[in-house]
């Protein structure tokens, strides 16, 4: 029989500018002791950790974790760029099912520094080399703007350019997003733009890009305690949201052989990953609700609408037109504010997502509450590169 695996506790700490957070490891046990005490668990009962970051030096985890708990288990640290607190979650769901363990901690933190991201080692070779390169070939080497604005800001240009798709329509995006992240107490940036605002903000690349189209960096934790379904009724934890399935990828082949910047920033890996998911839950999009997806530009969202099948290729912007990607459409997407509003401290953004399906599946997301949700998507991108969807059910009335 296959076991089911249950999120039973989740812990967030409000996200916050570099600079004016606690060091990674108190943000860490905050979020850790706030999912133990959700799930109504010690530390003791947890078998293993699987523990995402991007920026930092090997055993973050354990410098983390000890002060909590000094118990002997596995401690996993992970780094899989910006999909990294997917996944340690990714990782912390397949123990379980596998039977390796029965409860186990998937967390993710980052306390990142102000400007764009950066390499830390300039001595070796870099590991999205092969990527720079294809970029300068597509853009142009003249192009100066930081890395990963040139990949997601190239991405959007792109379909500018195949489908018409007008500047306006991501300044929409922006704009959805910082309606939904005036709900969330936990978001970085509360304030509500509107698309004129987000037209009018400084340009950062002429007519593809302006600044608030584009993520903060931010420092932060998240965590999740999952359970095996026969534990958690062991132990009276809650059942009431599951991961029905999820699938995790890495680059095809098109990402460099089409010539494409949007296969370049991961479409065929969130396309695959997406299909997977769909095809193990037998579900299919029209019967999600909500969802929380890699807005790290907004770009990058109307790319990932298409490419997890919520439109058909080039109707993402008739999506955004239709109202389609917010309350009162088919699809509430990043209720939250998602990484534009909410922020993206790169290792715990994955969890963050968990934290708000969990929080929407259980009817406790207050005023930005997906009234009826019972199927909830995650994505989760990092360039170089790796994708995990995840899709979360909500099963029953809540504990055992």
């Amino acid at each position: 029989m296959s076991v089911r695996v249950c999120v039973s506790g989740v812990g967030m700490i409000p996200f916050s500018k570099p600079g004016a957070s606690e060091t990674y490891d108190v943000m860490a046990g905050a979020a850790v002791r706030a999912a133990l005490h959700d799930a109504g668990i010690d530390y003791a009962r947890i078998e293993q950790a699987y523990v995402g970051y991007v920026y930092g030096d090997s055993a973050y985890g354990q410098k983390s974790l000890y002060p909590i708990g000094m118990t002997g288990i596995p401690i996993f640290n992970v780094n899989n760029n910006c999909a990294t607190g997917a996944t340690a979650l990714f990782l912390a769901r397949q123990a379980i099912e596998s039977r390796a363990a029965d409860c186990v901690l998937a967390l993710g933190f980052e306390q990142m520094t102000p400007g764009a991201l950066d390499y830390m080692f300039n001595d070796r070779p870099r590991s999205l080399s092969r990527f720079e390169q294809l970029t300068d070939e597509l853009l142009g080497s003249s192009n100066k703007l930081p890395f990963a604005l040139r990949c997601f800001g190239g991405a959007g240009y792109e379909h500018m350019k195949r489908f018409g798709t007008k500047l306006e329509t991501f300044a929409k995006i922006r704009a959805k997003a910082s309606r939904h992240a005036a709900q969330n107490p936990l978001a970085l940036f509360k304030k509500e733009v509107s698309a004129d605002d987000v037209m009018a903000a400084e340009t950062l690349w002429p007519g593809v890009m302006t600044r608030l189209m584009a993520c903060p960096p931010t420092c932060g934790a998240a965590a999740a305690i999952l359970c095996s379904e026969a534990f958690a009724r062991k132990h009276g934890l809650s059942t009431e949201v599951q991961i029905r399935a999820q699938a995790m990828t890495t680059d095809y082949s098109a990402a460099f052989a089409a010539k494409d910047m949007r296969e370049l920033v991961g479409a065929s890996m969130a396309k695959s990953a997406a299909y997977q998911v769909y095809e193990k839950a037998g579900v299919g999009t029209e019967d999600i609700q909500v969802i929380e997806l890699h807005d790290c530009f907004a770009h990058n969202e109307l790319i990932t609408y298409e490419a997890l099948g919520l439109c058909a290729e080039g109707e993402a912007e008739k999506f955004v037109e239709d109202g389609d990607n917010t309350y009162g459409g088919q699809y509430v997407t990043n209720p939250s504010g998602g990484l534009l509003s909410k922020g993206h401290p790169l290792g715990a953004t994955g969890l963050a997502q968990c934290f708000e399906l969990v929080e929407q599946l259980r009817g406790m997301a207050g005023a930005r509450q997906v009234e009826g949700a019972r199927f909830a998507l995650q994505h989760n991108l990092g360039l170089g590169g790796a994708c995990v969807v995840s899709l979360f059910e909500r099963v029953g009335a809540g504990v055992a």
